[in-house]
């Protein structure tokens, strides 16, 4: 099936959202339209610990804003911390990216785990990150693979999934999970000036319906929408799609027509995998001809639908699309997703997207840092891939930085 040009498909998708009145692209109007770049970051610090070519590597990437990431400390450590941050912020007009990242049995005990020891604890905790940002403004990343990992859940399709941690109440997990993110989309948005996005995944990861019908569950819907592709590579025309359909997914299984019938189910809408292929692109016209004739040509409810979500893609790493492994080699486990080799930076930051869903182009995981001590399965501390050993998560990693500016995509001098 022929490729459909990204500006043919964003023409059939401006017929849904118009159908649906999704609003105006961008952000929010009103708030700051600048992203702020922290002085204090942790690139910057990293960069002062480093000399040559690698400090001059660290100071470029500095140089763009990059989001601040909260993974820890009592909600009083939270609140002043968050306070500085948006304080700082504000004195520049800007607006600054946080991400909130403590959910109990976070990241499924693997390389970035940790989190609050309990549902109570996570709630207090974000309520003091809430009380940190205040009445002012702030884009907010809630809990990257938050909906993407959840512990002891069952997918769409009610099959059991792999994260099953052995401190977790196999009774109460996936309730708890869906009551801690449930309960910060409240605690943010009590600020009309919070814009606050729930895991979305990415395209190479969960189907379109498993994806949408978990946002639901977790409060997109009260929420400004979901982020994508945070802490991964998947290339930007990619995440473009698949965001689209999962905003029309949303509005496919949760509107109702006439005389109140559903008009369909979560397992129904088309996705990355069917009817398209997910190795090849050029099949994706099919998922999104599913969606003009399912959702922009559906009829709509009595008194209208809800607009279609929004959402935002992180492109902090995306410029060279996903790693494959090369051919004749072979991994236990590729991790594909754990510091690759050969990646780049993507589009840089920026809320003028100029599409009419997409809030925003993201550096959500800051670029430079570890996605951990990879191993691809081995059960070594050697990264096979690299012939080294990989920094921790979120250790400054002068490799990978270098690797980024020097494969740009846009390029970065």
């Amino acid at each position: 099936m022929p490729n459909v040009s990204a500006g043919l498909w964003f023409a059939a998708l401006g017929l849904a959202v118009a159908l649906m009145a999704a609003g105006c692209a961008g952000p929010v109007p009103g708030l700051a339209r600048s992203l702020y770049v922290d002085p204090s970051s942790t690139t910057l610090k990293a960069a002062a610990s480093l000399d040559g070519e690698a400090r001059a590597v660290a100071q470029k990437l500095g140089s763009f804003p990059s989001a601040t990431w909260f993974t820890s400390g009592t909600p009083a450590q939270v609140r002043a911390a968050v306070q500085d941050l948006v304080e700082r912020a504000a004195a520049r007009h800007a607006v600054p990216v946080l991400v909130a990242y403590n959910l109990p049995f976070r990241d499924c005990s693997q390389y970035s785990a940790g989190g609050a020891a309990s549902l109570a604890g996570y709630q207090a905790w974000i309520d003091g990150l809430a009380a940190g940002i205040g009445g002012r403004e702030a884009i907010v990343i809630v809990e990257p693979d938050g909906l993407g990992i959840i512990p002891f859940n069952t997918d769409l399709s009610g099959k059991a999934e792999w994260c099953k941690p052995a401190e977790a109440n196999p009774a109460t997990a996936v309730s708890d999970r869906y009551a801690a993110l449930n309960h910060a989309v409240d605690a943010l948005k009590a600020n009309p000036n919070a814009r606050v996005y729930l895991d979305g995944t990415h395209s190479g990861w969960l189907g379109v319906g498993d994806i949408a019908s978990r946002l639901v569950k977790a409060g997109v819907q009260r929420a400004d929408g979901f982020f994508v592709n945070v802490s991964n590579y998947e290339p930007t025309s990619r995440l473009e799609r698949y965001g689209a359909w999962i905003s029309q997914c949303i509005h496919y299984a949760t509107n109702t027509a006439e005389g109140g019938k559903r008009l369909g189910r979560y397992e129904a809408c088309a996705s990355q995998y069917a009817p398209a292929n997910v190795d090849d692109e050029s099949t994706w016209a099919a998922s999104d001809k599913w969606y003009a004739d399912n959702v922009a040509a559906a009829p709509n409810p009595p008194g209208g639908a809800r607009p279609l979500k929004h959402f935002v893609i992180d492109t902090s790493r995306n410029g060279q699309g996903a790693w494959s492994v090369p051919a004749g080699v072979a991994y236990p486990d590729p991790q594909r997703w754990c510091n690759p080799p050969d990646r780049g930076l993507g589009l840089t930051p920026t809320l003028q997207t100029g599409k009419p869903l997409i809030d925003g182009y993201l550096w959500v995981k800051v670029p430079g840092e570890s996605d951990g001590a990879c191993d691809r399965g081995s059960g070594g501390k050697i990264d096979p891939v690299r012939g080294s050993a990989d920094p921790a998560a979120g250790a400054w990693f002068p490799q990978q930085a270098l690797e980024l500016i020097r494969l740009s995509n846009p390029a970065i001098r």
